[in-house]
């Protein structure tokens, strides 16, 4: 009988991004099914394949596991994820001849690299009064300036700067490009304080072989001096004991006036903290209001990320943010599931940009009646919803494809397809609707404020509303196009009760 090998891959994504594919069951066929790759996305690059099989993530297998069991393994594996792969035609003979594809393997390398994916490092060095205990070589005819000579219990060594560490940015600019003479006085013109991205040998390698460029979102904080904090707090009966202010000379959200005994004093909340984020969403582009509202939403209990002045300004000199180091600890911030996406309570609200909300605030309440003709590449916008819920939303419109040249924009809700109302339709039977359009659809949508502020009202959503300076956009063919992505629908479900489908 035949020994089946499968691939160990690692993969690692940048915070709030995410891996790359779907992850499906399909009728017909079994096993936990790899989908829709990115094209140019981390899965795509690592190696994975349409059609491949998740065999193992993290280790564990999974092969018997229900596909909701499966997805949140990878949603909680963080920024990066270890997966055991057989590719279709092997998966497919093992189950013919009864192979235990659970039983332990020959491990191979990941990646052909390691068991883990390695991460660059963050170092933060500022100036003593012998220097900064390194020297910088490089080797002509060879890429890439390296650490050298690093001094025991200097800066250098104390800030987690390593002998043969190659360089890649100074103060959040990439120096990759740069000679050696650039690089030297980079670092010599940066006023004693310094924030290096760096990657050992074994880093720089696992990325080479992935045809990754190393960014500081791949990066560890682990060697920083100081860190944000993570601040879980209950709220007592007053409140949780603190203010709330946007200060002039600051930017973002600032927490004063913190009561003594209160559950922010206990929590470990300081007077001109920062506030970064809630419940893991950040907030520096929210308003005030925003910002109160979120924690207001968040119950009897909320967790906050805040920064000190200090740990700011070391954040700042990378030009990374403290969301970083929440990836690193609280786990992935992927976007949520399609099933998730429409199940949200009702009380919640996300944060959005004050421009956003003015937007809002401001544009007339009509919906936009949009007209597309397929592409090569499809519609170019994913439908989300969930079975048995009724209500649809676009998601994921590709930019320069026929959806976003139409006018549909991520969030709108779907009123009609091709003249028929769709609100109270299982998703599945809008997707069907949508496949069945041939080559040309024509949808009545509104964005979710509108369409919210609507039926608060309630007024019913249709074409009467548009008016007579309503004007449809179409699409076709000789506009120009999104590149084809082979084997991704336009048009993907989140679940039915043939097939269930999670971008991961």
């Amino acid at each position: 009988m035949a020994e089946y090998k499968p691939k160990v891959i690692s993969i690692t994504k940048r915070p709030g991004q995410t891996f790359g594919f779907y992850l499906r069951i399909e009728r017909g066929e079994e096993g936990h099914l790899i989908r829709c790759l990115e094209m140019g996305g981390p899965a795509e690059l690592s190696g994975m394949k349409d059609g491949d099989r998740v065999l193992r993530v993290n280790g564990k297998f999974v092969d018997g596991l229900s596909h909701l069991e499966v997805v949140e393994l990878v949603k909680s594996s963080g920024a990066t994820a270890t997966f055991h792969i057989l590719d279709e035609a092997s998966y497919k003979q093992a189950k013919t001849q009864g192979v235990n594809l659970g039983e332990p393997q020959r491990t191979p390398a990941v990646n052909a690299v390691g068991q883990q994916a390695p991460k660059p490092r963050l170092c933060y060095l500022v100036k003593s009064g012998s220097g900064y205990g390194f020297s910088l070589r490089s080797i002509k005819g060879e890429q890439g300036v390296f650490v050298s000579e690093v001094v025991p219990g200097s800066v250098a060594d104390r800030a987690g700067v390593n002998t043969d560490d190659r360089l890649l940015e100074v103060n959040g600019e990439n120096i990759e490009s740069f000679t050696h003479e650039q690089v030297v006085d980079t670092v010599k013109t940066a006023n004693g304080n310094l924030m290096f991205l760096l990657v050992d040998e074994e880093t720089d390698r696992y990325y080479r072989s992935m045809n990754m460029k190393v960014a500081a979102h791949f990066a560890t904080t682990k060697c920083l001096p100081r860190e944000p904090r993570i601040v879980n707090l209950t709220k007592a009966p007053d409140g949780y004991g603190f203010l709330l202010k946007e200060e002039a000379n600051m930017a973002g959200h600032v927490i004063t006036d913190i009561d003594r005994g209160s559950p922010a004093e206990r929590g470990g909340l300081k007077d001109m903290d920062r506030l970064v984020a809630v419940d893991g969403k950040e907030t520096n582009a929210s308003t005030h209001e925003q910002v109160v509202d979120a924690i207001m939403q968040s119950g009897n209990k909320c967790c906050l990320l805040v920064v000190d002045k200090d740990t700011d300004l070391i954040y700042a000199q990378g030009k990374v943010s403290p969301m970083l180091f929440w990836e690193e600890k609280k786990g992935s911030l992927a976007p949520p599931s399609y099933s998730e996406a429409v199940t949200f309570p009702a009380t919640f609200k996300p944060l959005r940009p004050a421009q956003e909300k003015k937007k809002d605030e401001e544009v007339e309440l009509k919906p936009k009646l949009c007209k597309m003709e397929k592409t090569a590449a499809g519609y170019g916008f994913h439908l989300n919803g969930v079975q048995g819920v009724f209500g649809q939303c676009i998601k994921e419109v590709v930019k320069g494809g026929a959806a976003d040249l139409a006018g549909l924009e991520d969030d709108d809700i779907v009123v009609e397809v091709n003249g028929k109302n769709v609100e109270q339709c299982a998703h599945e039977e809008v997707v069907d609707m949508i496949r069945a359009t041939g080559s040309r659809l024509e949808m009545l949508v509104a964005t979710k404020s509108v369409y919210d502020r609507l039926k608060a009202r309630g007024t019913p959503v249709t074409r009467q509303l548009l008016g007579n300076t309503s004007q449809a956009q179409v699409h076709s063919e000789d506009q120009e196009t999104a590149p084809a992505r082979e084997r991704t629908s336009s048009v993907s479900s989140s679940s039915s009760c043939q097939s269930m489908d999670d971008r991961l």
